[in-house]
């Protein structure tokens, strides 16, 4: 790829970024949770930004995070635990994704935790990979997981300590609990089983790569 279609990936992935944020702040559900939610999104975006910048992360790992930010956003903008996909895919494809699986809780917020292990994984590799060149993919990986799992950990510390802070409603409101007392270990698992699936890929593909002449 050359240096001109990089840079107009990446801008191409802020553009859009910015967009899905504006939209999604039109009458959000609850605006101060929306707030704290996009705080982080902008935070996190400026930190995506440094690391391609001068830790010479791909584009595509780059494109990869933007589209976790975006389905971050939009499910910040129903507080993950109303975004209406039943009625979605009721709507175009007849289908009720509660019923048809038996689901007892909103299953958004699985979603995004799944994809942050899916979709930042190639991001943590090409950190590592820049601060320790002669580590083999098999390493390199094993220590994106270990990240995957510290800062999954990490978010959810944080959402507890938010949780000591907050009033109960809005404690509630952002964190998305639905009620599930294991909530926390259910979502570090999703970004864990992501993590893991996006390590099979990229080990199908650099073996699948070092096998041809």
């Amino acid at each position: 790829m050359t240096k001109s279609t990089a840079n107009k990936a990446i801008i191409t992935c802020l553009v859009v970024i910015t967009l899905v944020m504006a939209l999604a702040s039109i009458n959000p559900l609850d605006t101060s949770s929306y707030l704290l939610h996009q705080a982080g999104t902008v935070a996190f975006v400026g930190v995506m930004l440094v690391c391609y910048r001068y830790l010479h992360v791909r584009t595509m790992s780059f494109v990869l995070a933007s589209i976790f930010i975006i389905i971050h956003i939009i499910g910040a903008r129903y507080l993950y635990s109303y975004l209406p996909y039943d009625d979605w895919t009721q709507a175009l494809f007849g289908i009720n994704l509660t019923d048809k699986f038996g689901w007892q809780r909103n299953m958004y917020d699985r979603l995004v935790h799944f994809s942050y292990g899916l979709l930042l994984l190639p991001f943590m590799i090409d950190i590592f990979r820049y601060y320790l060149p002669s580590l083999s993919m098999r390493a390199l990986l094993l220590l994106a997981l270990q990240l995957n799992l510290a800062t999954s950990t990490a978010y959810e510390l944080f959402e507890w300590m938010l949780a000591m802070t907050l009033s109960p409603e809005a404690s509630e409101a952002y964190n998305g609990q639905q009620g599930d007392i294991w909530d926390a270990h259910k979502d570090i698992m999703m970004a864990f089983l992501g993590g893991l699936s996006g390590a099979g890929i990229v080990l199908f593909n650099n073996d699948k790569d070092q096998a041809l002449p």
